[in-house]
């Protein structure tokens, strides 16, 4: 019998949606988006009214809570796909990096576009899209759309992102989410990260090479 291999990408899948079914169990789905989601008022108010983990613990925590079967079937396939051929080329470490600064940046950037907003902001989809970036860049094939090798290239990144957001948005009304938000601005921060992340992080990989 073959064992489940033990990849960066198949542990980060595995505890997300084992933190789902979790909290789906317990009945505490809600209260898990409140005290794990990334909330951008926080980090201007002293205190919450209700029990949560610090504030910059939560970018990270985030990516834990998903509004849905749908939104974490969705976001894993995804992510289990992308993240075994980066895992491939940037290594264990490099996945793991890029993970944890794509759910960051995906914070940043929403906090600048709502920075008093309330709704929590759920899901891994801010992290996945820096391993969709850095797979854009690692795999993508550009077509010849112009004469500009270059060019082609980003103009097939950016059809990838653009793609990306369309199918989130999809999701995110197939699931009839409620009360938290799948925002844009965070899969737009998560996806850039990827793409300035992928080459030093390749760099760095094969540094002994």
């Amino acid at each position: 019998m073959q064992r489940f291999p033990r990849t960066a990408t198949n542990i980060i899948a595995a505890l997300t949606a084992a933190a789902w079914l979790i909290a789906l169990a317990l009945g505490q789905s809600d209260r898990a988006a409140y005290a794990l989601g990334f909330i951008p008022a926080r980090f201007s108010l002293p205190s919450t009214p209700f029990p949560a983990v610090p504030a910059f613990l939560t970018p990270l925590t985030a990516t834990l809570v998903h509004g849905g079967l749908i939104h974490l079937g969705f976001n894993l396939l995804i992510f289990v796909w992308c993240g075994a051929m980066v895992e491939r080329v940037l290594g264990a470490v490099g996945l793991v990096v890029m993970y944890v600064v794509g759910a960051y940046a995906a914070a940043a950037a929403q906090f600048f576009a709502s920075p008093h907003a309330i709704v929590p902001v759920i899901g891994a989809s801010g992290a996945i899209s820096a391993v969709i970036g850095a797979y854009a860049l690692s795999f993508g094939r550009a077509r010849a759309f112009t004469s500009n090798l270059r060019l082609n290239r980003w103009i097939n990144v950016a059809w990838l992102m653009v793609s990306w957001l369309v199918l989130q948005l999809m999701m995110g009304w197939l699931g009839n989410q409620q009360g938290f938000l799948l925002a844009t601005p965070a899969h737009v921060g998560g996806f850039a990260a990827g793409l300035l992340l992928q080459r030093p992080l390749l760099l760095w990989h094969y540094r002994k090479a």
